[in-house]
């Protein structure tokens, strides 16, 4: 069975490298299943959920966007944040929403809505992908 080679990046640097015969990640133009030998591709992702199998068990990742790129049976992930669904703190992730929420709802010119926004489509995600408690 072919299988392609997935390297994930971080600004902290390699987070993960793996083999799987399969990669199911959300790009700005939509959800994108990836198998060995797909064609070149270049895209944006968007904050969401990627899996893989790996080592025959299904792998689920909450990704905060970033790029991928995938040639010759190579995926590389350059994102800001990925975590497992197994590394993800549910009661964390609900606080950091319901911070979003209330700097959001404040209007208080001294926050980034924009920023805001963001961090709250992040909590969220990581909520989904954990599942609930």
């Amino acid at each position: 069975m072919s299988m392609i080679h997935c390297r994930i990046v971080t600004p902290h640097g390699v987070y993960k490298e793996m083999e799987t015969p399969i990669i199911n990640i959300e790009t700005n133009d939509g959800q994108r299943g990836i198998l060995p030998n797909h064609m070149p591709l270049v895209t944006m992702l968007r904050i969401g959920r990627m899996e893989t199998e790996e080592q025959g068990t299904r792998q689920e990742y909450a990704v905060a966007g970033g790029l991928f790129y995938f040639r010759d049976n190579t995926a590389e992930i350059l994102t800001d944040a990925i975590e497992n669904k197994n590394e993800i703190d549910y009661e964390r992730a609900e606080q950091a929403k319901e911070r979003a929420e209330k700097r959001i709802a404040s209007n208080d010119p001294n926050y980034d809505l924009q920023r805001a926004q963001i961090a709250l489509q992040k909590a969220i995600n990581r909520m989904n992908v954990k599942g609930s408690r």
